[in-house]
């Protein structure tokens, strides 16, 4: 079987051209919207959860370790991506359909932060949730459900292996921090494989044309 790592063969396909630059103009305008939605989500007041979990886990600042296993896995996953024209295009769309159920999750259900959260800090993510820390994007943990994207999105076993060693390390560490509730980080992996099964489902015929040459 043919490996689906030749760009040039997939920029020779016409669908795979449109579902590629169609799918990073949809990353960039989520991307650009983004710090608008935060600021209104923040600006709402909604239920406080009931954490059985929360109410046993003093809150620590976990905010460097978090952010370094964030940033190792987005940085293996770049270059992974960055030689497989059909891994590019499925992350793309699983990260879009991601977005865009957190989004609509974010927006149906209104959330309070726990008590005793310790704002997450990483300069370079907060330049997309505008002026102030966001507290209020509780359903579902976008950290856990992103990373948790990459691992169904990786093909090679040892670095799924590596990936989901840090999806569970992240959720363990937003619920010591107090970012999330339980259920945030539990219901993470659940749209994760969701979204993904939904773009490996949208980019299919790419993979197949890639696959056989």
């Amino acid at each position: 079987m043919a490996k689906s790592n030749n760009w040039r063969t997939a920029w020779q396909q016409g669908s795979y051209r449109i579902k590629c630059l169609t799918g990073l103009a949809v990353l960039l305008a989520t991307l650009v919207y983004f710090p608008f939605f935060f600021e209104i989500i923040q600006g709402r007041s909604g239920a406080v959860l009931s954490d059985i979990l929360l109410d046993r886990l003093a809150p620590h600042n976990m905010s460097l370790p978090v952010f370094m296993i964030i940033w190792a896995s987005t940085l293996l996953l770049t270059f992974r991506a960055l030689t497989d024209p059909d891994l590019f295009l499925l992350v793309i769309w699983g990260y879009n359909l991601l977005t865009v159920a957190r989004l609509i999750c974010i927006a149906a259900i209104s959330l309070n932060p726990p008590s005793g959260l310790i704002p997450l800090a990483d300069p370079l993510t907060n330049l997309f949730y505008g002026s102030r820390y966001i507290t209020h994007d509780l359903f579902f943990s976008g950290h856990t459900a992103s990373v948790c994207l990459i691992f169904f999105c990786l093909k090679r076993r040892i670095d799924k292996y590596f990936v989901g060693i840090a999806t569970i390390s992240i959720g363990i560490m937003l619920l010591v921090q107090h970012v999330h509730y339980t259920i945030d980080v539990l219901a993470a992996p659940v749209f994760a494989y969701g979204a993904w099964f939904c773009a490996r489902f949208f980019t299919e015929k790419e993979r197949r044309l890639l696959t056989n040459g």
